[in-house]
């Protein structure tokens, strides 16, 4: 079997159930002509973005460069494979009243990142400001078409409050229903939230338990004293994104191209962990890669998860909640 046809897969799954290790299963084509992982429910699937000391993506790295930990202790990669493949992207758009001189640079920069990304993408718009909208119609939950994106993201007015925490939980929840094994958040933002049901832990939780990777980009007025340009930090380093923020509006479609370029290039990791054991603890990981010519080189992915807990381990009934 060739690992050329492994899936890139965003971030990290986890499946629920780390028990009775098995081999992986093969690859299966998909009747789209795409590539379908089958794998078993115990292995953890990574993504990583990898730079040069001159912040360039790095690519023609082999399975060798690369070393896994996993709370410290060196894992043994299963398989590997670097693809450009298909993603499911939710763009999360920011709407409340001190975006709106900037309206039209951020629509562009979404349609920037939308025309640079692979032609197969499911793409769709999560608007939010006092509550939370989609921008495609109820019956069309995505789209590869740039000019529906655009009605998506024209069609509702910057005003009012900012609901950032119920917006990127709403996303996470919509990204279950793409078919894309590999899945993105692109959120456009001041990082404020003054209106939203859930709370940062909540949401910081559900992105944890995620496959998800987002990608932040802060949009400040010094005037506004909702920014909160650490939130946006933490959404994307745990799960393996980057924070990005211009210094004008002017430049977000510069940083939603490179965002788009960043997913294409992508390495996919996968290994059984060592410890199967379902105690409900966070496992942190860190992924390294050097080559005899470069050096020692910069990985970006996920920083951990959180591992499903066993009630029967803990002592409970073994049912789930």
């Amino acid at each position: 079997m060739s690992y050329g046809c492994l899936i890139a897969l965003v971030g990290l799954v986890l499946a629920p159930s780390i028990s009775g290790i098995q081999d992986p299963q093969p690859l299966q084509s998909s009747s789209g002509g795409g590539y379908t992982l089958k794998l078993n429910a115990d292995m953890v699937i990574l993504s990583a973005t990898v730079l040069d000391r001159h912040n360039a993506l790095v690519s023609g790295l082999g399975k060798d460069d690369f070393q896994v930990y996993e709370d410290g202790v060196l894992q043994q990669i299963k398989h590997f494979s670097h693809e450009d493949i298909p993603v499911t992207a939710g763009i999360l758009v920011d709407n409340s009243g001190s975006m709106a001189p900037k309206r039209d640079d951020v629509i562009a920069a979404a349609l920037a990142f939308a025309r640079s990304s692979n032609p197969q993408d499911q793409m769709f718009v999560v608007n939010f400001n006092d509550r939370v909208s989609f921008g495609l119609p109820a019956n069309k939950p995505f789209t590869d078409r740039p000019e529906e994106l655009q009605q998506a993201l024209s069609g509702i007015r910057s005003i009012g409050q900012t609901s950032l925490y119920d917006g990127i939980a709403a996303a996470l929840d919509h990204l279950k229903q793409g078919n894309r094994d590999k899945k993105v958040l692109v959120l456009i933002s001041d990082g404020g939230d003054n209106a939203s049901k859930h709370t940062l832990a909540q949401v910081i939780d559900m992105a944890k338990q995620s496959t998800a990777i987002i990608y932040t980009i802060g949009i400040f007025d010094e005037r506004d004293g909702d920014q909160n340009p650490a939130v946006l930090k933490r959404f994307a380093k745990e799960t393996g994104g980057e924070a990005f923020f211009p210094e004008s509006s002017k430049d977000i479609t510069s940083i939603c191209e490179e965002i788009a370029r960043d997913i294409r290039n992508q390495y996919t990791l996968t290994y059984i962990p060592t410890i199967a054991s379902q105690d409900g603890r966070y496992r942190a990981i860190e992924v390294k890669a050097h080559t005899n010519s470069r050096g020692s080189l910069s990985v970006r992915t996920r920083a951990g998860y959180s591992v499903p807990l066993n009630h029967l381990e803990s002592g409970g009934n073994g049912n789930r909640p």
